[in-house]
């Protein structure tokens, strides 16, 4: 078997851990990314094109959740850009159920390799749970720093998301500006509302009503293709 294909096995196995509910071991995940940075470090003769690599952290959203794996919007974005013929590989690190103290304790292990743009999607279940937002803030603040002191030169892409009007205006309000802040603060791309077009409407969500159906997430992929396609240069 060749590194090429190695290595893509192995990123794969990477994302089935992420995109499942159930916790891994850390001697499992370690392995992993072991192995991964393994199959970077051999040497492979090739003439096409290096890949640059763009990573979706998020919750379940990110990760697609209810649906097939070629459904989640990662996938629709990372489809598109094939179709384009732009040299970028996605990787879809979105974990369901994540908090933002959650994606904190996993992300360094998660950038076992260089990322070129990185894309926050946290902070939903934060909100959803009535979690403290300064310590929201404090934790995508910590995850963005782990990113950047990895990829100094970096890009970052932040997904805005909101709060239903039941808790209260103060708290809609300040869990809005959160993600602007950011942004503002990294110089990072924003995502307005990630649901935009889709949240609150039946027929684009599942059962739950909180997960987009399939063809919600084509809509969620083209807000995110507003925002990225910028970057892809």
């Amino acid at each position: 078997m060749n590194n090429k294909l190695l290595r893509i096995l192995l990123i794969w196995s990477v994302i089935t851990v992420l995109s499942c509910g159930e916790s891994k071991t850390s001697d499992t995940t370690t392995a992993v990314a072991d192995k991964v940075a393994a199959v970077d470090a051999a040497p492979v003769a090739s003439t096409t094109q290096k890949k640059k690599t763009v990573l979706f952290f998020g919750d379940s959203l990110t990760a697609g959740f209810g649906l097939d794996e070629d459904e989640s919007f990662p996938t629709l974005i990372q489809d598109r850009i094939d179709s384009l013929g732009l040299a970028y590989k996605v990787i879809n690190a979105g974990l369901s159920g994540e908090t933002s103290a959650g994606g904190k304790g996993r992300i360094s292990w998660v950038l076992n390799q260089p990322i070129d743009i990185f894309v926050l999607e946290l902070g939903a279940n934060d909100m959803l749970r009535g979690l403290n937002l300064d310590e929201t803030v404090k934790n995508l603040k910590n995850i963005l720093e782990v990113y950047k002191s990895k990829n100094p030169a970096g890009k970052v892409i932040i997904a805005g998301m909101e709060a239903p009007p039941n808790m209260g205006t103060a708290y809609t309000t300040r869990f809005r500006g959160i993600f602007e802040e950011l942004a503002q603060q990294y110089e990072a791309g924003l995502i307005p509302f990630l649901l935009d077009g889709v949240a609150g409407i039946p027929t684009l969500n599942l059962e739950d009503g909180k997960h987009p159906t399939a063809e919600g997430q084509k809509i969620v992929r083209d807000n995110v293709w507003k925002v990225l396609r910028p970057y892809l240069i």
